[in-house]
């Protein structure tokens, strides 16, 4: 597996927020969303070093976390996550999975972390073939479907404005018994003034529906840098 980085932090996204984790950040992504925050480990050609299993689960032990977050880019492009996450649940760690729900392999995992592309994902600026391939592949609702039923899941959606709600409440109709506390909104954003600045009405949403008010907490705590 290519492996950006490989560092110990607390989970900032999601129902897990404020747990001390070990982050596996994979590199290579299919996507090519407008407002990604881990760019260096999108693109087709990646920094970072080749690792066997061994040596992953080796340098997590190292860290002495319980917790594991494997993200990206995205894991599920590496059949080698499936050895990884049966080794690590081996050896007692708590697994979460951070995919954008465009592919699926069978994977050990105690939390998967769906975050559904909307169209405010879609990249600007970039060379035709790229947006291409990010509309033919961001949008795969047969594989979050699987994805809920077989996993403790959680779905994060990037908000941007109002509009986007719209276009999640549409998304979500395709799907029975999404739990709404299950539903999380994010705000669009790389610093905590632009999270501020969405938090109200995308908050007063989530008090009418049940959902839940996720900021990127790692922003707060850190600023928008690398290994946090």
């Amino acid at each position: 597996m290519r492996i950006v980085e490989l560092f110990s932090s607390k989970q900032g996204e999601g129902l897990w927020t404020g747990t001390e984790s070990v982050f596996v950040r994979v590199g290579g992504c299919p996507l090519r969303c407008r407002f990604c925050d881990t760019p260096y480990a999108s693109r087709d050609l990646v920094e970072g070093e080749d690792l066997a299993v061994e040596e992953i689960v080796g340098r997590v032990l190292l860290s002495s976390r319980r917790h594991v977050v494997i993200t990206g880019g995205e894991p599920m492009i590496y059949a080698e996550i499936i050895p990884l996450t049966e080794q690590l649940e081996t050896l007692g760690h708590v697994i979460t999975v951070e995919t954008a729900g465009i592919l699926e392999l069978p994977v050990r995992c105690h939390l998967m972390s769906i975050s559904p592309k909307l169209s405010n994902s879609t990249p600007v600026g970039k060379p035709e073939v790229l947006v291409r391939r990010h509309e033919l592949n961001r949008n795969r609702p047969e594989i979050v479907q699987k994805l809920i039923k077989t996993y403790p899941y959680q779905l994060k959606f990037v908000i941007d404005t109002p509009h986007d709600i719209e276009e999640m409440e549409a998304y979500l109709s395709q799907f029975a018994g999404i739990l709404p506390e299950r539903v999380l909104l994010m705000p669009q954003g790389v610093t905590p003034q632009e999270m501020l600045d969405r938090e109200a009405w995308i908050t007063s949403y989530c008090l009418q529906k049940g959902y839940v008010y996720c900021p990127r907490m790692q922003i707060i705590w850190y600023g928008n840098q690398r290994g946090t």
